[in-house]
């Protein structure tokens, strides 16, 4: 690598238009590996062999093809010499024969082939952007001895590349010419030029690069359609792509070139024609100004293409240029039109950079913001008639979009600013922008406000169902909104109904009310209102309300009365439905604070809170049952403790899915069917086991979790089971630690269940709880989390089995809000 930074891995001393390249011309294909050509151009294979058919063949094809490419370098580098000649005419003043023998003479005394010194004289003699990028490689190359070759080797590419662009009769020759002379060097493997409609589509209107199925699924893009050239028209600016797979949009090629991609506008005094895409097969780094400046360059040199080409291509006016002559149809489109409508040209500088748009002409419904008539805004420029419209309304910034882009631009209310002696006058207007070959049609409707607040009142009346009237008492005219005819349910031809004939369209229940109406209203000349039920000619029944006031002259004599009749149909009726709701309501509330009392009462009498002591040699036995905070959410925990015949104890707990007296009255079968079970001798196991019979044969689809266990006082062992429930817990000592979880499902999910036995010799001092979930169960936490925390707080040393309860139910951490019972027994 030699000191001057590189735009690619490509050498740019390598790339200088040579016998084999040519702009855009099709390469061909190789020759077959299997296959060479030998010095007499015969083919032979690699075992030696005679040449065969096919090989001949592809040599003869591909000779034709290198002469073919060779004879179009040729024919570009011409013409870039003969460009060059053409300015040494001009400029030493000779016949084209001199200009061939000076530019013959120049270069050998230069050391340079007559192509680099053409194009060092074109660079001179345009000074455009193509040569601000061509110098910059010479400006900024650090070594003396390269950067006169790498600055004559891009200017070559370049004007070789302008040469052939303005050679070409279409635009597939230059996005052809553009890739070979000038972006190939810079690692590019394709281009695409896209040319944009009148309504904003895209058009591919030349490629390289791109397999021609590739090319043919993007011949049209429609408007709207986010694509990579879309967005660069959208933001008017260059959009550099490091990665284009991850930038997200799809584009021509996307699904096969992998690597970075540029978009650039291509535009001319500010009007954008076209966009240059241009794709690399590796990610792109960073690219130095200079090589951005290169790119600019050439989507600069297809807009100049595309201008040509295209057939809406109007040119722009600057300063004191004859308008177009299409202008007189544009002008004839305003002049038909009923709306303010401005015809706007571009302006642009000596650079081509559009500075403003000049109003050429405005049609005669005109209507100036501030007030000024047509004569005193036609030829101005638009920031020198309107200044604010670069301002808050950012109206000058939608015509320059509109102008580049071709897209049109709608929008309501929108605010417009003049200023009148240096004060702003501010108006709201619909305006529209539409672009017409190279002017813009700028059109807009300046709101009244009068008609606006008309407009408003109108709707107003017509959602809140209000029907306006005047009544003149001295001439008896009347006057009705169209509303009004609507609520009475009669046609706009119609005579209006006076106000003495009111009751006769009312209900006669309502009579009364509408007299005593009419009394306050004319009689006693004071504001009044009042509600009755319309009957109207189609049968229909309306509950009105109508609120009128005197109007009365300066000898308080009532000249007229006007007021408001409103449709308050949906209003009764919603009333009604909610007088109705609200005694549902209480008689619902009413009764399920029945349900919730009695299924507390029904809980309370099977399970205290607390009970009696059980009395049982060397064990001591505690329960303690803590009900739900709300009375509504009664639930189905239970817990029994009970000496049974043979002198074992039984200890169960459990919990009913569900709450209300359904769930009270099912815990109520269960506990009373354990114990009634229990008393024929059967194992733990064998107990659930019947008790799921019970739950799923017996009852209406109860479901719930038990634990069941046996104590056999004499010989200290606990046999238990479970039954889709939490394990019981074992405090030993300082150790607290939970019974292994034994296999057992739910009550009632099955018809038939069998639980797994478990047993647990106890030692003095033991003590075992048994908790149904309302202990530990919180919304947070998971059940592991929540046993762990129970152990933990199980670990403290109490005095008693009932005071280690007590602190358990104090530290429980559970927030569901559901019943709790706790068994402990010790070992004493």
């Amino acid at each position: 690598m030699s000191t001057r930074e590189q735009p690619s891995p490509s050498d740019p001393d390598d790339d200088r238009p040579r016998p084999g390249k040519a702009a855009g011309r099709p390469r061909g294909g190789t020759v077959p590996p299997q296959s060479r050509t030998g010095e007499d151009g015969r083919t032979a294979d690699g075992d030696g062999d005679p040449p065969s058919s096919v090989g001949r063949l592809a040599a003869t094809v591909e000779r034709l093809r290198r002469q073919v490419t060779a004879a179009h370098a040729a024919a570009d580098g011409r013409a870039l010499v003969e460009l060059a000649k053409g300015v040494l005419v001009e400029r030493l003043k000779c016949s084209p024969a001199e200009a061939a023998r000076q530019l013959s003479a120049l270069a050998g005394q230069a050391g340079l082939s007559q192509l680099e010194l053409a194009a060092d004289i074109v660079n001179e003699a345009a000074r455009d952007r193509l040569t601000e990028a061509a110098c910059d490689f010479v400006e900024r190359a650090a070594s003396p001895a390269r950067e006169e070759v790498s600055g004559t080797s891009l200017a070559v590419r370049l004007r070789t590349a302008e040469s052939a662009s303005l050679a070409a009769d279409d635009t597939q020759a230059v996005a052809e010419s553009l890739l070979e002379h000038a972006l190939a060097p810079l690692g590019a493997t394709a281009v695409a030029v896209w040319t944009v409609g009148p309504d904003g589509s895209l058009t591919l209107a030349g490629h390289a690069g791109f397999a021609t199925g590739e090319a043919g699924r993007w011949r049209y893009v429609p408007p709207g359609v986010a694509t990579a050239a879309r967005q660069a028209l959208a933001e008017r600016r260059t959009v550099w792509f490091p990665s284009f797979p991850r930038a997200g949009v799809p584009s021509i090629g996307h699904q096969h070139t992998r690597g970075g991609r540029v978009v650039v506008p291509a535009g001319t005094g500010g009007r954008i024609h076209g966009v240059l895409e241009i794709c690399w097969p590796h990610a792109l780094a960073p690219q130095p100004p200079r090589i951005e400046r290169q790119v600019e360059a050439l989507a600069e040199l297809c807009a100049h293409t595309l201008e040509t080409c295209s057939p809406n291509g109007t040119g722009h006016a600057t300063a004191g240029s004859a308008p177009p002559s299409s202008l007189g149809e544009l002008v004839d489109l305003a002049d038909g039109l009923y709306d303010p409508a401005l015809v706007l040209l571009p302006c642009v500088d000596a650079e081509g950079v559009l500075t403003d748009f000049r109003i050429y002409h405005t049609n005669s419904c005109f209507v100036d913001p501030a007030g000024r008539p047509r004569s005193a805004v036609e030829g101005v420029l638009l920031l020198e008639a309107y200044p604010m419209a670069a301002g808050d309304s950012d109206l000058f910034e939608k015509v320059e979009r509109v102008h580049a882009t071709g897209e049109p631009f709608r929008a309501r209310r929108m605010p417009l600013t003049a200023l009148v002696d240096q004060v702003p006058l501010k108006a709201v207007a619909d305006v529209s922008i539409s672009r017409h070959g190279g002017s813009v049609l700028l059109i807009w409707r300046i709101e009244d406000e009068m008609a606006r607040l008309a407009s408003l009142l109108q709707h107003a009346q017509r959602l809140g169902r209000i029907g306006g009237f005047e009544e003149n008492t001295v001439t008896g005219d009347i006057t009705w909104n169209s509303q009004l005819f609507t609520l009475y349910g009669l046609p706009p031809a119609a005579a209006p109904i006076p106000l003495r004939e009111l009751a006769g369209h009312a209900h006669p229940d309502d009579s009364v009310a509408i007299g005593r109406f009419l009394r306050t209203l004319t009689h006693h000349r004071r504001p009044a209102s009042s509600s009755f039920r319309l009957q109207r000619p189609d049968g229909v029944t309306r509950h009105i309300r109508v609120v009128a006031e005197p109007v009365l002259d300066a000898e308080d004599r009532l000249l007229a009365v006007r007021g408001a009749y409103q449709d308050i149909s949906a209003q009764h009726w919603t009333e009604v439905a909610l007088a109705a709701t609200r005694d549902q309501l209480a008689h619902t509330e009413q009764q399920s604070a029945e349900r919730d009392r009695l299924a507390l009462q029904l809980q309370h009498a099977i399970m205290p809170p607390t009970r009696a002591p059980i009395d049982v040699p060397g064990l001591q036995v505690a329960v303690r049952y803590r009900p739900a905070e709300s009375d509504s959410l009664v639930g189905g925990d239970w817990y029994d403790a009970v000496v049974l015949p043979s002198r074992q104890v039984l200890l169960c707990v459990g919990d009913v899915a569900g709450h209300g007296i359904q769930a009270a009255t099912s815990m109520v079968v269960l506990r009373n069917a354990l114990r009634g079970l229990a008393v024929t001798g059967a194992s733990p196991a064998q107990l659930l086991s019947w008790l799921n019979t019970v739950a799923h044969h017996l009852t209406e689809h109860v479901t719930a979790t038990a634990v069941c266990g046996l104590y056999d006082p004499a010989t200290r062992v606990l046999r238990w089971a479970r039954a889709g429930h939490l394990p019981p817990v074992l405090v030993r000592g300082r150790q607290a630690t939970a019974l292994p979880l034994l296999g057992g499902l739910l009550l009632g999910a099955v018809g038939e269940a069998m639980c797994e036995e478990g047993e647990l010799l106890l030692r003095e001092g033991d003590v075992l709880l048994m908790y149904t979930d309302g202990l530990v169960e919180r919304r947070d936490r998971s059940v592991h989390e929540s046993l762990a925390h129970l152990l933990t707080t199980a670990r403290v040393s109490a005095p008693s089995v009932e005071q280690l309860l007590e602190h358990v139910l104090t530290h429980s951490r559970a927030d569901t809000d559901d019943d709790t019972c706790v068994i402990g027994i010790q070992v004493v």
